[in-house]
């Protein structure tokens, strides 16, 4: 596997070295020695998986609070989506910055999401099904968000957001959280 920085720091891309042959290929997608010989989260103890319709179909921006933030891998396994991440640690240097990766079943990276960081992505394609690894059960008393479409934060998503749940149309903007 290749780990890939990106300009937020410890949100990293992970990149699958697939073997193939004439029957398809085998990935290893997660290996508790590589993450932790790279310093990262080795403990998953719940799994997600999200399918989404219609293109332009928005869901997020979540985490988790402490104190029991989430780590999330997240993985496309059907469809292309972009994915999405922004930085809601106070007093970071990055705070309100925003980092997007495309994936999808075909390029299949997935992306490390570090706590702290707001997580979402937006349907390129009209069914996407995501699988996320999450290091932390989920406590709905603990769950927080970020307006998707806040002005201050200003991510640019390449089609209009469209279906944005009633949660995720009530969330706070960024300058509500600082």
């Amino acid at each position: 596997m290749k780990f890939i920085p990106t300009a937020l720091e410890g949100v990293l891309i992970v990149e699958p070295e697939p073997r193939r042959d004439e029957r398809g290929f085998l990935a290893r997608t997660c290996c508790e020695r590589e993450f932790s010989a790279h310093g990262l989260n080795t403990r998953w103890v719940q799994q997600n998986h999200t399918s989404t319709r219609q293109k332009g179909s928005v869901r997020g921006m979540h985490w988790q609070a402490e104190p029991l933030p989430e780590i999330k891998l997240v993985r496309c396994l059907a469809g292309r989506v972009l994915d999405v991440v922004v930085d809601v640690r106070p007093g970071s240097p990055s705070f309100g910055k925003w980092h997007a990766e495309e994936l999808s079943a075909e390029n299949m990276r997935a992306l490390y999401i570090p706590a702290g960081f707001a997580h979402g992505f937006q349907c390129q394609e009209e069914v996407c099904d995501l699988f996320y690894l999450m290091s932390e059960f989920y406590q709905p008393d603990m769950a927080r968000g970020l307006r998707a479409d806040d002005a201050k934060v200003g991510i640019a998503w390449p089609l209009p957001v469209l279906n944005l749940s009633p949660r995720d149309s009530a969330l706070p903007g960024l300058a509500e959280l600082a």
